[in-house]
């Protein structure tokens, strides 16, 4: 019967003569954990400015709906109230909304200007390990290519 050949030593030195090297995925995560880092920075700063913003709408509107529900001498005066709150909410909802666009438009520019970072920088970590790469190779197969 016919023996297979063991292909574990050759294997062995075709892997031993193109050395991998770990330091561009090392730095691939540590640039991504900051990337990361960073964007969540942006999140979580526009959660709280949102928060913030909740929290006094909610407490105008209560105090307001306070000053509404208070017993009044004519009925009349229940109108005027109904229509002082409305049009008190509607202005502060609007000064609302445009303060959360405000959050939103700051969020998407700094996420634009964090990524626009990363991918130039990861450019550049993609030139220089293509250049060691190359540089290895290269020199693997002088050496290989002396050593027959």
């Amino acid at each position: 019967m016919a023996k297979t050949q063991d292909f574990t030593a050759t294997l062995k030195d075709m892997m031993g003569a193109f050395p991998v090297d770990t330091t561009a995925l090392e730095g691939a995560f540590k640039s991504t954990a900051t990337l990361n880092e960073k964007l969540s920075g942006v999140a979580l700063e526009a959660a709280e400015k949102s928060a913030e913003i909740s929290n006094k709408w909610t407490k105008d509107t209560l105090a307001k709906l306070s000053e509404m529900s208070k017993a009044k001498a004519e009925p009349a005066d229940y109108a005027k109230a109904a229509t002082d709150f409305a049009s008190a909410s509607a202005e502060v909802a609007a000064e609302n909304m445009a303060a959360f666009a405000e959050i939103a438009k700051k969020v998407q520019t700094e996420t634009v200007e964090l990524l626009m970072a990363a991918g130039k920088d990861a450019a550049e970590d993609a030139t220089a390990a293509v250049k060691k790469a190359t540089n290895d190779v290269t020199a693997a197969a002088k050496k290989a290519a002396a050593a027959k």
